[in-house]
């Protein structure tokens, strides 16, 4: 039997491996010239494959999803994802926040080995072949550099990602050809993204200040938490401090307008600490001087003082000491979905069975980032897409089996 798979990032690929390990013949077809774009991309930087976090915090971290993503990590989850790694010769290491890097930290040599071995069991890569419908006979329908062509399959996984970074292959253009069919999909959003600060930073400011971290802070809101790091940019902020809360914010900013998170610029002081600093007698020095020599707040954060708050406050040792310890930042919209790292919403898990297939689509499964979940960086992301591309294909196993048994 043929099954196909659209989509060669890393939910697709994985599941034309279990397909191909079971017998099947996989052909994968991708809009883009080459396999894997988005793994490359999130693999510039080093690639953060997984965690190394015990696995309940693990599976908390797909917030209201891990209902239905946590029974997929545990047949695949991150120690599994380290041993196909090694399995592939690529050795993985954990890094000092607990983060899981490949050895050499780059993604290209592990697709490299990845395609080397899909290809060795006859996985057959179609490059340049865009995934635009069905046939009214059922087939698929494919726009290919020679025009557009129908291929047959007996089953098909879907697994063409959300809609962050569409000039990598996705854009969401399969989100009204799967609702034409009754699919039921949660709109696209930004997730792991920035957001826009209200009112914009003053020319100055951005001018000075654009591209620099904040490191050392932690920043609150209601139902969380957490210390770290993240960046300005000309428009407000970014980075992994702010990708971890984006779900949080983003949702805020839907139902209110805007939304809150207290800054704390120095989170290894406590506020009795940072008040009696503060208060220390200055002399003739300068609050800049006063307040790099009493606390080491210099900079970016001192810029960010001024910036935010009010004249009087600057020079009053309560309000000061106050700000510096939970600053409020406000903002109104999350950055654009082409900007995002990664999407939520997608194809709701009302419209999947328990094997992934499409209740409206027998023999249609979908995988990965285009399913309705998100999570945050932190090696999140990938482990689901590679657990939902095993789980679709065993899905797919089960229903060809259960058709050969029908047929006998």
């Amino acid at each position: 039997m043929t099954v196909a798979v659209i989509g060669a990032g890393p939910a697709g690929l994985m599941a034309a491996e279990v397909l191909s390990q079971a017998g099947q013949q996989v052909e994968v077809f991708d809009a883009m010239p080459s396999a894997g774009r988005k793994f490359l991309l999130a693999g510039k930087g080093g690639l953060n494959l997984t965690h190394s976090e015990p696995f309940d915090d693990f599976a908390s971290r797909y917030g209201d999803r891990r209902r239905r993503i946590e029974p997929l990590l545990m047949e695949f989850g991150p120690q599994a994802l380290r041993a196909w790694a090694q399995d592939l010769g690529i050795a993985t290491f954990v890094g000092t926040s607990g983060r899981v890097f490949p050895a050499d930290m780059k993604a290209a040599p592990l697709l490299r080995a990845w395609l080397h071995r899909l290809r060795a069991a006859g996985v057959r890569l179609h490059m340049r072949h865009r995934f635009v419908g069905w046939t009214a006979q059922g087939d698929l329908r494919l726009l290919a550099p020679g025009g557009e062509k129908s291929v047959p399959a007996d089953a098909l996984v879907l697994a063409l990602g959300g809609a962050s970074w569409p000039r990598l292959g996705c854009d969401g253009a399969w989100v009204p050809l799967l609702e034409q069919r009754g699919v039921g999909v949660a709109p696209l959003a930004p997730a792991n993204c920035g957001f826009d600060v209200r009112n914009g930073w003053s020319a100055y400011f951005a001018s000075r200040y654009a591209g620099q971290p904040f490191k050392s802070v932690a920043i609150r809101l209601p139902g969380f938490a957490r210390r770290g790091e993240f960046v300005a940019t000309a428009t407000g902020v970014e980075g992994s401090l702010i990708y971890a809360a984006s779900a949080l914010l983003r949702e805020e900013i839907r139902a209110r307008g805007s939304a809150s998170f207290e800054l704390d610029l120095l989170p290894a002081r406590n506020a009795a600490q940072v008040l009696a600093e503060v208060s220390h007698p200055r002399g003739s020095r300068s609050l800049a001087s006063h307040l790099k020599s009493r606390l080491g707040i210099d900079g970016i954060k001192l810029a960010l003082l001024h910036e935010l708050l009010p004249r009087t406050d600057l020079h009053d040792a309560a309000h000061l000491a106050a700000a510096i310890k939970a600053l409020p930042v406000t903002l109104v919209a999350a950055r654009p979905i082409e900007e995002a790292i990664s999407t939520a919403g997608g194809v709701r898990f009302e419209s999947l069975d328990e094997n992934l297939m499409l209740r409206q689509a027998p023999g249609v499964f979908c995988a990965g980032e285009m399913l309705d979940w998100e999570a945050p960086t932190g090696g999140y992301l990938l482990t689901a897409c590679f657990a939902t591309g095993r789980a679709a294909a065993q899905g797919v196993l089960n229903f060809l089996g259960a058709a050969q048994n029908l047929a006998r």
